[in-house]
Order: C-alpha cells, then structure tokens, then sequence
C-alpha cells in the first residue's frame, strides 16, 4: 500500500460532486494545439448549454508561458471544436455555426471549416454538403487537408448535395450494403463515408470558399481513420481499412500525393493493424502504432512502428523489448526521437524513445520523461524542443494544460540514467473542482503471486470509528486502466455520498506488461474474477471501510465482470451492470465489430465464460442499465439479462410480478449515457438503488429516482 495522494479536507459549503446539477455544470477540457511558432496554444472547453439538455464548445486560447490567463476565443450556439493551426499562424476549426454569407435556402447549417487569424473575425472557407472535418495542416507548407462524407455514387461535392437532396425530398432512408461492419459504436454506417481532400487557403479572398480537391474515392476505406501530413504538405499518410477473410476487417498504412491523388501502401501485415501515424518533421519517416490480430490462446502485442516515407526498406517495429503499450506518438523537432504515452502501473506517463541517427535501425532508448502521478494526453512539442506541452488528468483532477521542461530533463543526464520531472500547470480555462475525499492506492498479491493494484477514493470523514461502505467500480474495455478522470465513470459523485470506492486493475489491465494481459485471456471468468475479489479483500481490510456493506458495479467489460460477479459470490448487497455483456454467444455475432470478437471468442470460451449460465445463482439484488443506441454491446444483451433475472435467478420476481430488481432503459442513449440530463438520472438512479440495499434506507425512499421527470 502506498501513501495517501491529498485530494483535499471535507468542503464547506459542499463541493459540485454533492449535487447532480452543479456537476453537470461543471466545465471539461479537451484537445491541445500548438502554433508552428510554439506562441499560441489552444484548447477547447464544453459548457453546458442554456437549456441544461447538451453541450456547447468553444476555442480558448492558453498562454504557453504560464504568465496570462487563458482568454475565450470563439463564441456561437453551434459551437467550435478541432483546432489546429496552419503554417501562416491562422487558426482553422469546425463549427456548424450559420454562415453570414450563406442564401435563405440554405437549410441547415452542417459543420464547416473556419479560419479565425490572429486579431481579425473568423470565417468560413470550406463547405460541404454533408459537413467536414478531420483537420490536418503542414507544418510548413499552405496545404490543408479535410475529411467529409459522400454518397457512394457521387462523383463530387456537387454530386453529393443532387443526391442528398433527392433523399431528403423523398424522405429515404435506407442503406445499401454490400459489405461489412454495418454500424460503429451508436451510429449506423452509410449510406455516405469520409474521403479525404486538399485545398490552399492562400490568397482566399473574405467571401470566397476553398475549392476543395479530392484525393480519395467512395468506399469504406477511411471509417475511423487516422492520417497526418507530411511537413511540407505534398503526402497525406492515413490509415486505410481493408478486408479480410470472414467478413474481417484490419487498417493499413498508405501515403497519398496531395497534388495527383496517387496512392501507394507503406504497411501492410496480415499479422497486425496499424494507427496513429505522425510524419518526421525532417520528411524521412513516418511512424505509427502496430497492434498485432489477436488469436484465441494470443492476447495483442502494441508496440511503435517506423517506415521510411518514400517507401525504401522494410517497416520495422522499434523498441520491441520495451514491455508497455504506445498509445500516441509524437516526433521530436529534430527526428531524432519520439514522444510517446502508454499507460504505466496506474498511470499515464510521457516517454522519451531516442532512436539511432532518426532510423530506429540501431540503439534505443526509452526512458519515462514526466514524474507526475498523471496521465498525458495532446503532446505537442515546441519548436526548439525546449519543453513539451499536454493535458495531464488523474482521479485527483479533470484534464488540464500543462508545460514539462524537457530540456531539463535532458541535460539532467546520460540517456538511461536521467530522471522524470514534473509538469508545470498552466492558467487554465476551466478550474479544477474541489474534490470531496482523498486519493490512495491499495494493492495485494494474487493467488498466482502476481501483484494486483487500484486507486481507492475515500469520504474525507470516513474513519476507524466512521468506516465508510465500499463500492467496487469495474472498469471496461477490458484492455485499460483505471488511470485517467472519468465524467461518466466518476468516483467523486459516490464517495460525496459517503461511499469509498475501489477503481482496481484486474488480469487484462494496460500498464503491467504483457504477461498481465495474457493472464486473462480468453478466460475472462478466472483472472479477472478473483483479481477483483483478492483486491476487494485488501481494501476491506482496512479500518475506514466496512466490510459488511459493500456493492459493485461496472459498464461494458466491466458490466460482464459484475454479471460475473452476481453469479459467483453473495459477498455484495447489491450490482449495477450497466451496458453489460450477458450471454457471449449471442453478443459476440451481433456487435458491432463482430470479426475482432470472433478472433478471440471460440465457442468453447463463450460457453465456459458466459455470465448467462450461472443466473441460477443469482442471489443479489441487480440494476440493470442499457441504452438502445447501444452498438457495441446491443440492447438484446439487457433485454435478455433483464428477462432471464425475474424468470430464473436464484432472487426471481414474485409470483405478483414485484422484484427487487430494477431496470434503467434509455430508449435514445448509446454504450455511455451523455446528455446531461439523462447522466443526472443515471446517476440518480445508481445510488437511489445503492441507498436502498447499502445503506439501508426506508423501504421505497432508494427506489425514487428524479420523479418530476421519470413520472
């Protein structure tokens, strides 16, 4: 057990986590850009909107030197968000804001690209008719490149907006396939996709639009995908979707000229996909993260990939021996080296991979550069290499900019032997809120003696005398951590309630190496499972908590994992699964990326790890949550769930219909519940049923969730 982290004394007044409507006025940050001059760096900040129901963005500008306060860039109901800057020091973002120049019949406005120059008004300089974004830059070059979908059948912008319009005039729908995925987390695919253009912003004149030129053409290729531009703006390298075998899908890695529209494959293993490329600033490389295809008995391998941009030599993987996964890189100002985030034991660090002559074919080093118990995110790097910039989040505080001194930590020594150093906060939009407890850490030793950490958030007040109820909060995924703040998954909210709530890394955690991952996999009921429990032990036995009054919950792998839990053990008073895998034979076909399940889920697995076939042993009162919009794990697996509780769990309804049981239905939501108001009664309705069988509250005061809009 490590010692307390400080999150601050009990508040008075309360802090936001002690009610629903001041946290979901809470601002949130996200996103960093930095100017090719390393002068300007900005972030985007949401708001809740007047009407309390959603969110609106807007641009605010940080100072890099840590001296001014940041300033508000952009205002407009539609809001703005994607910032980047262009080599000339302009700043580009996507807002579906109304154009001032646009007719009366325009209809309405979709997303468009606006360019905002230092002290003058923002304008729109490139439409399309089904919106655009995906903003890429040159560094330094005037070369722009942006996303936007088309009908499959249109030749062009012009094409595109004939077509739409016929659709929308005769009020069609529907979409034709002729391949596979058909929908993507909480939206269908088609009937259009992205391609990707080009354009010159140069001489634009104050009304005139960029002519936007195609580099891609109609298919599937470019869902979700991931691109950068070369410095001086003549290759676009993206990530490209192929087909395989099995209605299977995998990204490769190809490089497009700017100017023809030539393409030409850079990677392409039928062993791994590819992502996240970033071009070299001197032009030579590009390099990108390679993630092996899983097998049944093979959990993925992440590790950095480099490639020559013009297409020499073979791609290799660098640092291979390094025992952590890369989750995004950035190229030092030189070329000689890489920034690159992974999670780490709990953490999110920023490290630094040195490579050999910029080639990555001697010699490398990887050494953990940031000293903060932190995650990063958005690493930029300044021009002359002095610092690094990012976004650094804990479950001490939401995300927040912050400048790290990496020259210091250069100079600080030989490569190998220099120490991490911590990360300056800079003036921020949005403050961090006051939390109502203290952050710790728990950790224990697994039967199989492998070490099992989490962080353990506890009520400022809890004590030996006033131990506080405990809450296990699974996490999904199931390859992540529990390292970065959470505005869906938020601890605070409970422990504001009393609760201490234990965020453990389990079997299949990032951030442990290798090994960790392959404990449990393809077995998802063994290592993971008693993992929790062993953790759970571990944070019982300390005198704040009461062991006697304790729950557990969890989303997505971590919904399985409470599944899983409610058929094998009684330890808990009361589950919530929320958006949770119930019978894996029917989930595995009918998600939304069915072949990436398909390669680890035999049917030998499902049958032995389904939570499904041990419902008779149900014997814990069970929230259910599911939203409809659900793709990734769809409804039918509540609906099932739900069904299969109230006719043959070992607690099934009463003969009358009643049960102890409650289902949260949101008819219009996705895997993770955004809309405000509907995140209030989310959380509304967890600790009413939490308070009801935890707490014991009167019979029926838990059951009452936000009555003047549940009815």
């Amino acid at each position: 057990m490590t010692d307390d982290t400080a999150a601050g004394p009990t508040p008075n007044p309360p802090t936001p986590f002690h009610d629903l409507d001041d946290y979901i006025a809470l601002g949130r940050l996200g996103g960093l850009a930095l100017s090719r001059d390393g002068t300007r760096l900005v972030t985007t900040v949401q708001t809740l909107d007047p009407e309390r129901t959603g969110y609106v963005s807007a641009l605010w500008e940080v100072d890099p030197t840590g001296s001014a306060p940041a300033r508000r860039l952009t205002r407009s109901a539609k809001g703005e968000s994607s910032a980047a800057f262009t080599a000339d020091g302009d700043l580009l973002f996507t807002s579906a804001r109304p154009d001032p120049d646009a007719t009366a019949d325009a209809g309405e406005p979709r997303s468009a690209l606006w360019l905002l120059p230092p002290g003058g008004e923002a304008r729109p300089v490139a439409t399309a008719p089904g919106g655009l974004g995906g903003i890429l830059t040159a560094r330094d070059a005037d070369v722009v490149s942006v996303a936007a979908p088309l009908l499959p059948s249109a030749a062009d912008l012009e094409a595109d907006a004939a077509l739409r319009k016929t659709r929308k005039d005769r009020t069609v729908n529907a979409i034709w396939h002729t391949g596979y995925p058909v929908r993507h987390w909480d939206h269908d695919l088609g009937p259009d996709a992205d391609r990707r253009f080009a354009t010159s912003l140069a001489g634009l004149g104050e009304s005139e639009r960029a002519e936007l030129r195609g580099l891609t053409g109609p298919g599937r290729q470019l869902d979700e995908h991931e691109a950068a531009l070369s410095p001086d703006g003549a290759t676009l390298v993206t990530t490209w979707g192929v087909a395989d075998p099995g209605a299977a899908r995998r990204t490769i890695l190809v490089a497009v000229d700017t100017a023809t529209g030539e393409r030409r494959t850079l990677v392409d293993d039928p062993d791994a996909e590819v992502a996240g490329p970033v071009v070299s600033p001197d032009g030579r490389h590009v390099a990108y993260v390679t993630e092996t295809i899983t097998s049944p008995d093979e959990a993925p391998v992440v590790r950095t990939g480099l490639v020559a941009l013009d297409g020499s030599g073979e791609p290799e993987v660098v640092a291979d021996d390094w025992d952590r996964w890369p989750s995004a890189l950035t190229w030092l100002p030189d070329s000689s080296g890489l920034l690159v985030t992974a999670d780490d034991d709990g953490r999110g660090p920023v490290f630094l991979l040195t490579l050999d002559g910029g080639s990555g074919r001697g010699p490398v080093t990887v050494e953990q550069v940031t000293a903060d118990d932190a995650t990063f995110t958005d690493v930029a790097v300044a021009p002359d290499g002095a610092a690094l910039y990012a976004l650094r989040t804990s479950y001490a505080a939401p995300s927040e900019p912050v400048r790290v001194d990496l020259a210091a930590f250069v100079a600080s020594g030989a490569p190998g032997e220099r120490e991490p150093v911590p990360a300056v906060v800079l003036p921020s939009p949005v403050a961090a809120p006051e939390l109502p407890g203290t952050l710790t850490e728990v950790e224990t030793t697994a039967s199989d003696g492998t070490r099992v950490r989490a962080w353990l958030a506890l009520p400022a007040d809890a004590s030996p005398s006033d131990p506080a109820p405990l809450l296990l909060w699974i996490h999904g995924g199931p390859l992540g951590s529990w390292n970065a703040w959470s505005w869906r998954w938020n601890p605070w909210l409970m422990v504001a309630r009393g609760y201490a709530v234990l965020l453990p890394d389990p079997a299949l955690s990032t951030g442990y190496g290798q090994e960790f991952v392959q404990r449990g996999w393809g077995a998802w009921g063994d290592a993971p499972y008693t993992d929790l429990l062993a953790i759970t032990d571990a944070a019982e036995a300390r005198e704040e908590i009461d062991a006697t009054r304790t729950a557990a919950m969890g989303g997505s792998f971590g919904g399985y994992m409470a599944n899983w839990v409610a058929g094998h053990t009684d330890r808990f008073r009361a589950i919530v699964t929320h958006a949770s895998l119930w019978a894996l034979d029917q989930f595995g076909p009918t998600t939304d990326a069915a072949w990436y399940w398909a390669r680890e889920m035999t049917a030998e697995m499902a049958a032995a790890n389904s939570p499904h076939r041990f419902v008779g042993q149900i014997r814990t009162p069970m929230l259910v949550v599911h939203g409809d919009k659900d793709y990734r794990v769809p409804i039918g697996e509540g609906l099932r769930l739900w069904r299969e509780l109230l006719s043959d769990s070992g607690l099934p309804a009463a003969d009358d219909g009643t049960t102890v049981h409650r289902f949260l239905y949101f008819p219009e939501e996705n895997h993770w519940v955004l809309t405000p108001q509907h995140a209030k009664v989310w959380y509304a309705g967890v600790l009413a049923f939490l308070a009801e069988h935890v707490l014991e509250v009167p019979a029926g005061e838990g059951d009452t969730v936000l009555p003047e809009v549940l009815g």
